[in-house]
């Protein structure tokens, strides 16, 4: 294989871990380069993602019904009760509507869209056309709301107005007009809202079953299983958890400055980090003694059920070697640990959205040789895979294919999966599926690490 090179003016957004290396200077937080085919998705996509499992509300697109499309169904977020939010919408601009502006269309979609489906709330999404010819979105939503009732809550998500994480900002800033309109009566002290945790294949029922276990009363998950009313009353809450710091801690920074919450970052992911996450909230009700004590039975009673099962897998996996490219670095911290403790090692870490704080984090953390990367493209991942013979690479669906072309094990680590990560018994799912496509006897009929076609 002809050796491939780092695009030029991406060479500061890579950097390989060495010995004696100082704190790392990495780019990071800005725009693709052109030309790159990032991994990254658009603002839109990002405001949809976040937004998407709140069940009760009406999502629609204001823009092309490729956008709608494209953003079809896309999360493996799981309702326990209404599916309003697994419907794609759109207002279907074409050429003429584009020439003299889909206002009217918008109004009209919204009105005939309430009146059949009675949600408790819309969202309007604004796509890269709708930045374009200047439609009046929140005009439109103002109208509608007051014609009707119920939040009508414009998203503006233009695609071209910056990365994924804008996305995120647009969406926080679309909940934050729904937190606080609700009533607080019969929340109690001892309440907690979970952020940035999305009910992928059901992991929001299993955070909050420990939580509720521990004495926790969870006032609103949002967005995962999330209901309109629900987020309305979440300023009534004392704590707010954030799981996804990249999509949800802008919130929880609102929600702290007006409402005087205190929030704490945690990740679910992992028995160390799980264990902690509960630890922390009852650190933080540290005067009720007994939340403390049932989440020490609780992790006593789940790790050593669990530990026992993890060192089977242990004894095939250990020396393995993994790459990770996730969207957030914050996962990927708990991704390292979770596979150290089966004795596999990191060879590649890298995100979509890390900023220089996250980054000198996994610097810490990894092992000399690893490779740490920002908003990386799909030639560099194989280039890296090859280079450092990694055994498995963990990402989304977006890096699927180049693991299986390159020869190598995968585990779907983003939003679009079946099977909750999340807890400990996510931990055994995701050292299990660790397993079966590392040891997979398929890999002896792939071209292992044989190059790029």
């Amino acid at each position: 294989m002809e050796k491939i090179e780092i695009l030029e003016g991406r060479q500061r957004q890579v950097f390989e871990k060495q010995e004696g290396q100082g704190a790392l200077d990495i780019a990071c937080e800005t725009t693709s380069l052109s030309g790159s085919v990032s991994q990254r998705a658009c603002v839109f996509c990002g405001s949809r993602v976040v937004l998407y499992p709140v069940a009760d509300a009406l999502h629609i697109v204001h823009g092309p019904i490729g956008c709608a499309a494209y953003t079809w169904d896309i999360r493996g977020a799981v309702s326990s009760g209404p599916e309003l939010h697994r419907m794609s919408f759109s207002t279907d601009l074409k050429e003429m509507d584009v020439i003299y502006g889909g206002e009217k269309k918008l109004y009209k979609s919204l009105i005939e869209l309430i009146d059949q489906y009675q949600p408790k709330a819309a969202f309007i999404y604004s796509t890269c056309i709708i930045g374009l010819i200047g439609d009046d979105i929140d005009a439109v939503c103002k109208k509608v709301a007051q014609e009707k009732g119920i939040p009508v809550l414009p998203v503006h998500s233009e695609g071209f107005k910056g990365t994924k994480k804008d996305g995120y900002k647009a969406a926080c800033d679309a909940l934050m007009k729904v937190v606080g309109t609700g009533s607080t009566e019969g929340i109690g002290k001892y309440s907690i809202n979970i952020l940035g945790e999305f009910n992928l294949a059901g992991e929001a029922w299993i955070i909050k079953r420990y939580y509720e276990e521990m004495g926790i009363e969870v006032v609103a998950t949002m967005t995962g299983d999330g209901r309109v009313d629900d987020i309305r009353r979440s300023h009534g809450a004392s704590l707010n958890i954030v799981q996804c710091s990249g999509s949800m801690v802008k919130l929880a920074k609102e929600m702290e400055s007006k409402y005087g919450i205190p929030y704490l970052r945690v990740s679910y992911f992992g028995i160390e980090d799980m264990s902690k996450a509960l630890y922390d909230v009852a650190k933080h009700f540290s005067d009720r003694p007994e939340i403390m004590d049932a989440a020490k039975a609780l992790v006593k009673r789940e790790v050593s059920s669990l530990y026992p099962e993890l060192q089977k897998f242990r004894k095939e996996l250990e020396g393995k070697k993994a790459a990770i490219y996730v969207g957030g670095a914050f996962k990927a911290f708990s991704l390292i640990k979770a596979l150290g403790s089966v004795g596999m090692s990191v060879v590649l870490a890298g995100s979509q959205t890390g900023n220089k704080d996250d980054y000198e984090g996994l610097r810490e953390m990894c092992d000399e040789g690893t490779v740490i990367v920002d908003d990386s493209n799909p030639v560099e991942l194989s280039k890296f895979v090859l280079e450092k013979e990694a055994d498995l690479l963990i990402g989304g669906v977006k890096e699927r294919p180049i693991a299986y072309k390159l020869g190598i094990g995968f585990c779907d680590h983003n939003h679009e999966r079946k099977i909750p990560l999340a807890g400990f018994e996510g931990m055994y799912n995701f050292i299990k599926e660790v397993y079966n496509s590392v040891m997979s006897p398929v890999w002896q009929f792939a071209p292992r690490k044989g190059g790029l076609s």
